[in-house]
């Protein structure tokens, strides 16, 4: 077994795979991005670098920092959990290149599955079904066009070769929205995966999004876990997560099992994997693998009582896997809410902020996966995700029940987050009855009764506590992080004059302040501004401008892309009338509550 990991990420991800070492008896280093000083994985990491200044999404990609931090820390092996490299070939082969194991598949799975193309081309060979369309890269709009034409059909996906996560994903219901499909597919393609390639798919209306966890070791073992369903999506990104799927009995699970099983040895795969598929009357689609841990492996893991992410850690350092097929046994019933920073009643938007006051809830059957505490900063340099909440029970009802309970009390404030999403759709006809429930996150109307009221004025500050003759600083020192207690007054000047110049991580910190209570649900809300004044209603930047200054525009009608938070907001004009003012450009960043256009009657 390993004696040190590195973790190459951040967040609930790190702290999950961090735990799991502690509990393999592993060593373990974090690396963090200069909005990161403070974080949660970092502080409990046994050692942690700084992956230098720098965009801070970036950082985390930097292969070169990262080999770096695993030759000066002693790493024997990297874990890169979910996101960032995690599905990177590149980084992979450059770890066995160095001698470092690479807590995952081979770069050789990773880049058959990493093309959607080639993992649909290897799946048709292997005899795995799925969705009619394209197994070649699309060139161009007019070869699409003339492919749906003659094969496919509308409505249309078109996606991303490198895709996943819902980025690259869009969809053509008729020909008039398939060049707009295209370019939004290859632009989020190339932005997040340097990939501008794309290819098609038959769009399914109203299909379960089913998936199946595989673990796989270096001994020929293939198993899998059963499956999920994560139909209840918004943007093509998973919003709610359920095990075993409700759609799904014991037959059909034996068949998508084997499918699963199929595709991975298809690949020489080994690790945690998981196969997507969509599910529409009985027919079973692949859709693509991911080589990694998913975000939704609690679900499996609580209905499973295996431990997914140790057993891949076991897999990378050479051991079998712990359990057969045959001793694989679900029981009851588990939900898993991703606890974005968003604000639904504005179609999910992006709400970036500080958290005040944090206490996550408890009790029976009740997990929280989250890398974040009070004082928190959820940045919108990266995803919206705050944590994961996760219960089991005996059944769905009960879970469900379960769920509700743990949802009114997890207490999150000064920071708007989809608690009232969650608590709210779990309670309608559709979820009980197992429906995708796509007609209720598409429904604006019904979203928008799940506003927040502005938030209370903060109380009185409270009393700073007096001096202490001991004070504890983090310190950076050739980048590496360290733990410093200093005992006496505290020096003139701050920390840095008390540590002779060392940069003290705790400096970077915003200084804390007094919460509010979380605010309550209201019927009303929108994205601000009013009259002829199109109000931005998220921070970030402007992708791109759809509409020109002298423009008349129906109401509705697209004005502008803002992208924020790893996600591309489309923003429409709320009333018909001539675009008087534009005062944006595409690159220009914007803050909640700019103006974007002014629309006069």
């Amino acid at each position: 077994m390993f004696k040190k990991v590195l973790i190459a990420n951040r967040g609930e991800i790190a702290v999950r795979i961090a735990r799991a070492c502690e509990e393999l008896g592993i060593a373990t280093v974090a690396v963090y991005s200069e909005l990161d000083r403070n974080a949660i994985h970092v502080k409990r990491a046994g050692e942690a670098f700084l992956l230098g200044p720098g965009p801070a999404s970036e950082s985390y990609l930097n292969i070169e920092k990262l080999l770096d931090a695993v030759r000066r820390s002693g790493a024997e092996a990297v874990h890169p959990g979910y996101g960032f490299l995690a599905e990177n070939a590149a980084f992979a082969q450059a770890l066995a290149d160095a001698g470092i194991t690479f807590i995952g598949p081979p770069a050789s799975a990773i880049e058959a599955m990493g093309s959607k193309t080639r993992a649909r081309e290897l799946m048709a060979k292997a005899g795995v079904p799925i969705v009619p369309g394209t197994t070649e890269p699309v060139a161009s709009v007019e070869q699409a066009r003339a492919l749906i034409a003659e094969t496919i059909g509308y409505p249309v996906a078109v996606k991303a070769a490198g895709g996943g996560g819902g980025k690259g994903f869009r969809v053509a219901l008729s020909e008039d929205a398939l060049g707009d499909a295209f370019e939004g597919a290859a632009r989020e393609g190339e932005k997040f995966f340097a990939d501008s390639t794309v290819y098609l798919e038959r769009y399914l209306p109203d299909p379960r999004h089913v998936e199946v966890q595989v673990l796989a070791d270096q001994h020929g073992n293939v198993i899998h876990l059963g499956e999920r369903d994560c139909s209840l999506q918004r943007r093509h990104q998973k919003l709610i997560e359920e095990a075993p799927a409700p759609a799904v009995d014991q037959e059909l699970r034996a068949r998508i099992g084997k499918i699963a099983t199929d595709a991975a040895a298809a690949v020489a795969y080994t690790g945690a994997g998981t196969i997507e598929g969509l599910l529409q009357d009985g027919d079973y689609f692949f859709l693509e693998m991911n080589t990694r841990v998913q975000v939704e492996h609690c679900v499996t893991e609580m209905v499973t009582g295996v431990d997914i992410v140790k057993e891949g850690i076991r897999v990378a350092a050479g051991e079998p896997l712990s359990i057969r097929q045959e001793e694989v046994e679900l029981r009851g019933h588990a939900i898993e809410c991703r606890i974005n920073a968003e604000d639904a009643s504005k179609n999910f938007a992006p709400a970036p902020g500080r958290i005040g006051h944090y206490r996550e809830p408890a009790g029976p059957g009740v997990r929280v996966d989250s890398g974040v505490g009070p004082g928190s900063e959820i940045s919108p340099m990266y995803d919206p995700m705050v944590a994961k909440l996760i219960v089991w029970d005996v059944d769905r009802e009960q879970a469900t029940a379960r769920m509700v309970r743990a949802l009114r009390e997890y207490e999150i404030e000064e920071l708007k987050t989809l608690l009232p999403f969650h608590e709210a759709i779990l309670q309608t006809r559709q979820w009980a009855a197992a429906e995708t429930c796509r007609d209720l996150i598409s429904d604006r109307k019904w979203l928008k009764t799940l506003a927040f009221v502005a938030a209370e004025k903060p109380g009185d500050q409270p009393a700073e506590e007096p001096p202490t003759l001991e004070q504890q600083y983090t310190v950076e020192v050739s980048g590496k992080r360290f733990e410093v207690k200093v005992i006496g007054p505290p020096a003139p000047g701050g920390a840095d004059a008390a540590l002779n110049g060392a940069t003290p991580a705790a400096a970077a910190a915003p200084a804390a302040r007094k919460p509010p209570r979380r605010a309550d649900r209201t019927g009303s809300g929108g994205a601000g501004g009013g009259g002829d004044t199109l109000a931005s209603p998220l921070q970030g930047t402007v992708l791109r401008v759809a509409v020109e200054k002298g423009a008349n525009v129906e109401a509705g009608a697209l004005v502008c892309v803002i992208e924020a938070m790893k996600m591309e907001n489309e923003i429409i004009a709320h009333k018909a009338g001539t675009v008087a003012e534009l005062p944006i450009a595409a690159g220009a960043p914007v803050a909640s509550g700019d103006t974007l256009a002014v629309i006069s009657s």
